[in-house]
């Protein structure tokens, strides 16, 4: 089972996710869209962060997210001739019939993905709608021990305004499950609607990963060519590192 982001994280996501991630990401994935001369898939679209600056550079791409609200509102951004690049898809069973280049899973796709044996149908999935020689990337974060123990309580990540004048504010706990790896994320949105503020609150269960864990889980599908690498700028594995970014090439 996968977990579908709801209305209130959609209306949100851009103004949240561009104050977090740009800078430390998007170089890295749009520099792969660039460099791709064949078609591309962006797997957990989202509201397109990358894939609106990828169709800016005539990028052949396609992008297919679980959750209708944040496709609804990467379409809302796109003339109506390119919804057809667009389309509401799980990755453990998603379909095309044409093949790509490049598959990316940025910021967690993954981690999602709850039971072993969906990871393996959701990679095997990624690696069939692959050209030979094609690349598939996704990441996770390398897991901070201390928090996966302690957990999180309230912590606000985000305070600003969503528009001139609308404040918005998130709240995130965690609580670990360490004999499933699962970290279940609690975000309290807090949000002026008018003269009103508005509350609601969403629950979301996350898989994280160890190293090994990553390279026996490719190893059991159909990629036999894969990197592992810890960090955006693509250097090895360290004791400093704080991602996994997994670079899986199809034979």
């Amino acid at each position: 089972m996968i977990h579908e982001y709801p209305e209130v994280f959609a209306r949100f996501y851009d103004v949240i996710y561009h104050h977090h991630r740009d800078g430390v990401d998007n170089s890295f994935f749009l520099n792969e869209i660039k460099n791709c001369k064949g078609k591309v898939l962006d797997i957990g679209v989202g509201t397109g962060r990358f894939f609106i600056d990828a169709m800016k550079i005539n990028a052949d791409i396609y992008g297919i997210d679980i959750s209708e609200p944040m496709t609804r509102v990467l379409k809302s951004k796109l003339d109506p001739h390119q919804h057809y690049r667009v389309s509401t898809q799980n990755i453990i069973d998603f379909s095309f019939p044409f093949q790509f280049d490049l598959i990316i899973a940025p910021f967690r796709v993954l981690m999602h993905v709850l039971e072993k044996d969906d990871q393996i149908r959701a990679l095997n999935n990624v690696c069939k709608h692959l050209n030979p020689n094609g690349k598939f990337i996704f990441d996770t974060f390398v897991p901070n021990l201390n928090q996966l123990i302690n957990g999180m309580d309230n912590q606000v990540d985000f305070d600003g305004e969503y528009e001139k004048g609308m404040k918005l504010r998130r709240v995130v706990s965690t609580k670990p499950d360490l004999i499933n790896q699962i970290i279940d994320v609690s975000f309290r949105f807090e949000w002026d609607e008018g003269k009103e503020l508005k509350t609601e609150i969403w629950s979301v269960p996350l898989r994280f990963f160890f190293r090994y864990e990553l390279e026996h889980l490719v190893e059991r599908t159909d990629f036999k060519n894969y990197k592992i690498f810890g960090d955006y700028s693509m250097n090895m594995l360290n004791k400093n590192s704080k991602e996994f970014i997994v670079e899986c090439i199809k034979m």
